[in-house]
């Protein structure tokens, strides 16, 4: 299986996109830069975090105009599963295949922590391993990850089940509803705030209950994409 994960100025989170995908789950995992204009046979794409070019202006408004987001947007029309994590949420946002913006975050600081998560959606692509109201941890690391929309909006991605996880025990960055993650309607396309590539290996994830280090909750992310592509070939 084909896992294509972008590659924009200033991301940072790439590697270990590539590192769980094709290390850990022995899939096809490679790099694709921003100025591509084919994602060749990709069976699902990764927006990968970081600080993009032009986040200066607002997060991910750049990048999402690059000449592989084109594809990325033909592709997520297709059923495609498109994952965006951190700055790749943010450049779905902008680029219109998520509704809502992000903004920096409401006390003006950047955070990292370990989030606890409640998963709101488990029958998207990249959630099906979950179940509803599963709560898991995941590493959280931003600046610009308050989740605003406008009242219709949000009415709207409430109504239709269209958040995908939501903050637990406290609010990081001031998001609409603790809003941590939403997905499409079609529900192939999700996009994130926390990292869950930084939780996949037994001694490098969050502290668990059962040893530090020991949280490997984000793992499941990247099992339920192999499993929605194998189920769509089938």
């Amino acid at each position: 299986m084909r896992f294509v994960i972008l590659q924009f100025p200033g991301s940072n989170c790439d590697q270990d996109c590539v590192h769980v995908l094709g290390n850990i789950l022995g899939q096809d995992a490679g790099y694709l830069w921003h100025k591509e204009e084919s994602i060749g046979n990709a069976d699902a794409v990764v927006a990968p975090g970081g600080f993009s070019y032009g986040d200066y202006l607002r997060a991910g408004a750049i990048a999402a105009h690059a000449p592989i987001m084109r594809e990325v947007a033909d592709a997520a029309a297709t059923g495609m599963p498109i994952l965006g994590i951190c700055n790749g949420f943010q450049m779905l946002v902008e680029a219109h295949l998520l509704p809502g913006g992000l903004i920096r975050n409401a006390h003006q600081q950047f955070i990292r922590r370990d989030q606890r998560l409640r998963v709101e959606n488990a029958d998207t692509a990249w959630t099906s391993g979950f179940e509803a109201g599963q709560e898991i941890v995941i590493p959280l690391k931003n600046a610009d990850g308050g989740y605003i929309c406008s009242t219709e909006t949000l009415e709207r991605i409430e109504g239709e089940g269209l958040v995908a996880f939501r903050y637990l025990g406290v609010n990081p960055n001031g998001s609409l509803d603790d809003i941590a993650g939403l997905t499409n309607e079609r529900g192939n396309v999700v996009g994130l705030m926390p990292h869950p590539e930084h939780a996949v290996e037994p001694g490098f994830g969050p502290d668990t209950r059962a040893a530090m280090r020991s949280g490997t909750d984000g793992l499941t992310f990247f099992t339920s994409a192999i499993s929605a592509v194998v189920n769509a070939a089938a």
